[in-house]
């Protein structure tokens, strides 16, 4: 089944964001046929804040070290880390993955539509079987957040030959319900806490990104870990250093023969 195919399945596709190899392999080992990777947590792991194209380089140097994973591979690549559409499809050509995500703002501004529509554009002539997500900000950050503005970059975008729409911070049943039904592209959204994975199906939704939850919630684990043991409490569950030692050393034998 290619990454596209798991967005044409009866339930939508629930896509994992990780942050380094080892979350990568640890989403795989549950269970999850792909894994997306997530600027803000790539960006954060090496300390830098997210966005102003801070996880370029480790993006790619994550991708690369994912190429032989067993699972399919979506990489956040931000605004594709430039405004030249050539160099933006060079570069995601370059990683080696099934899937970009590419959003249509810089510095936390929107950009214009026809700018974004050029760059996927660019990546789909270099890279045709590359699953490109065109992300749609309008929502997230609060800026022309109007169920038509956001129709009209999406039309733009599939229109240049995006194979989804993402539209982060959209949570309104009725809006979502409006937004799946005038996209002609399977439509992506964030988990959210007041709608259930069931909801989201309901309402057409055919993948959903954990985006940097799984990171957040993994920095809450770790204090909460030291803590209870500074506070004299039990140490919490955790899987087995040999387990994970061992899948590690397992990819790096698919690595040394790819």
């Amino acid at each position: 089944m290619t990454f596209k195919d798991l967005h044409h399945q009866a339930a939508p596709l629930l896509l994992p964001n990780a942050w380094d190899v080892a979350s990568a392999l640890a989403f795989a080992e549950a269970g999850f046929p792909a894994v997306g990777t997530t600027s803000f947590g790539v960006a954060a792991a090496g300390g830098s804040p997210d966005g102003g194209r801070a996880s370029r380089q480790a993006t790619q140097a994550l991708a690369q070290k994912l190429r032989s994973a067993p699972f399919h591979l979506s990489a956040d690549i931000e605004d594709g880390y430039g405004d030249d559409p050539e160099r933006v499809a060079e570069y995601a050509a370059g990683l080696g993955v099934d899937g970009v995500n590419i959003e249509d703002s810089t510095d936390e501004r929107l950009i214009e539509p026809a700018l974004h529509a050029a760059k996927i554009a660019a990546i789909k002539r270099t890279s045709p079987d590359l699953f490109v997500n065109a992300r749609i900000d309008t929502y997230w950050l609060g800026q022309r957040a109007t169920v038509e503005e956001t129709l009209a970059r999406a039309t733009a975008y599939v229109a240049a030959g995006a194979d989804g729409i993402f539209i982060p911070g959209a949570t309104d049943p009725a809006e979502l319900h409006d937004l799946v039904n005038g996209i002609a592209a399977p439509v992506n959204t964030l988990v959210h806490p007041t709608l259930t994975m069931a909801e989201l199906a309901r309402l057409g939704v055919r993948r959903i990104s954990t985006g940097s939850l799984p990171y957040r919630a993994a920095m809450d684990a770790a204090v909460r870990a030291a803590t209870d043991v500074r506070d004299g409490g039990t140490p919490p569950a955790a899987t087995p250093y040999p387990v994970m030692q061992e899948r590690l050393l397992r990819h790096q034998r698919a690595e040394r023969k790819d």
